[in-house]
């Protein structure tokens, strides 16, 4: 698995009095993130079914791609700036290309 792409679903869901807040965080954050050298796509969607879910995919040319991600000090505010504003713990699929 070292050197393969990473693909990445999140979902997450705003409780409903921040939704809007909280696109406005991904938002701001989005063109940060894919400036990053390893961060090959994110794209922010939401389900027909349920607009205030929010589906991220992700793809990151590598684990260690991801890791710098993670570590980034924009990426700890974010998690801090989401604080109680979330009906639930986030959600995050590995995926894997066939």
């Amino acid at each position: 698995m070292t050197g393969e792409k990473l693909y990445l679903l999140a979902e997450i869901s705003p409780l409903p009095q921040y939704a809007e807040e909280v696109k406005a965080i991904f938002s701001n954050l989005l063109t940060t993130v894919l400036n990053e050298a390893g961060c090959e796509a994110m794209y922010t969607t939401y389900a027909d079914a349920d607009p205030n879910k929010l589906i991220f995919f992700e793809i990151f040319s590598s684990e260690a791609a991801h890791k710098f991600h993670m570590e980034q000090d924009y990426t700890h505010k974010l998690a801090a700036d989401l604080e109680g504003k979330l009906a639930g713990p986030m959600i995050m699929t590995r995926l894997h290309s066939f």
